[in-house]
């Protein structure tokens, strides 16, 4: 008897300071209590929790992944001109500050002089192909080949070696940066890959589409019930084929219109055409 009441004072204890957790949580969100202005750090332990969080979850994730040979001398120098072009505006270099936006970020993108002390390259490499969810660190999977990201991959492996004279000769050398290879043979879309495009082309930011998570803006139509439609923006028959056509170069279609061209890939549109395809 004396046990049970015991368990029954301990359960209703953990009730208790349940719900006062989910009183104090409710009132720092509603009341907007928390400041989550760029010009305002976070808190200590909630950054501390975050990159934890973060670090964690890459290794879990990167853990199985084989790195390939990183000192081959063409590698190095594609991967000099990726670094050059697509990094050091956000991470800088030996020698190179950060560009004014990727100083001001929160949380600040760290430099990469020193990644190898935190990072194995296969981590690096998952992070570069797949982003960091609300830090600012895009996903580049959808815009350089698997090749090129190894090539980043190689040089950021080198960067702690290079003074600020010999990274601006190895950047200064490597010419311009290799495009992505688009060679890759057709194939019938796929799905879940055309979700997934569909997130990193950015359409939910002026789209609301079912099964991507998005503020619910209100710039372009929604996509619910696109395959139902029989038209694409009132000129085309809503067939795959033109659904390709419209993703790719919207303006050839209908000149006035206000979708942007964001440089998607034929292949990327056909995935993305896939998974317009079963909002009925």
């Amino acid at each position: 008897m004396v046990a049970m009441k015991k368990t029954t004072l301990v359960l209703g204890t953990l009730a208790a300071l349940a719900v006062l957790a989910l009183t104090v949580g409710g009132l720092v969100i509603y009341r907007g209590t928390y400041d989550i202005s760029a010009t305002s750090q976070h808190l200590q332990p909630v950054h501390s929790l975050l990159e934890t969080t973060m670090r964690q979850s890459v290794r879990l994730r990167a853990r199985d992944i084989a790195t390939p040979p990183l000192d081959d001398v063409q590698r190095l120098a594609r991967g000099a001109a990726l670094f050059r072009d697509h990094c050091v505006q956000c991470h800088g270099a030996p020698g190179v500050a950060q560009s004014g936006f990727g100083q001001s970020m929160q949380p600040v993108p760290g430099p990469l002089v020193d990644a190898l002390q935190r990072w194995r390259p296969r981590e690096i490499y998952w992070i570069t192909r797949h982003g960091i969810k609300m830090s600012g660190m895009p996903a580049w999977q959808f815009r350089l080949d698997d090749e090129a990201l190894w090539d980043v991959v190689a040089f950021v492996n080198l960067l702690p070696t290079l003074s600020p004279q010999a990274y601006a000769q190895a950047t200064r050398d490597a010419g311009p940066a290799p495009r992505r290879a688009d060679a890759a043979p057709l194939r019938a879309g796929q799905v879940e890959r055309g979700k997934l495009a569909l997130g990193q082309y950015a359409c939910q930011a002026c789209h609301t589409i079912p099964g991507i998570t998005s503020s619910s803006p209100n710039v372009g139509p929604p996509l619910a019930g696109l395959a139902s439609r029989s038209h694409i923006a009132g000129k085309l028959a809503n067939t795959p084929e033109n659904l390709v056509v419209w993703v790719r170069d919207p303006k050839a279609v209908k000149p006035q219109t206000a979708m942007p061209d964001m440089g998607v890939s034929e292949l990327d549109a056909r995935d993305m055409a896939a998974y317009l395809a079963t909002l009925r």
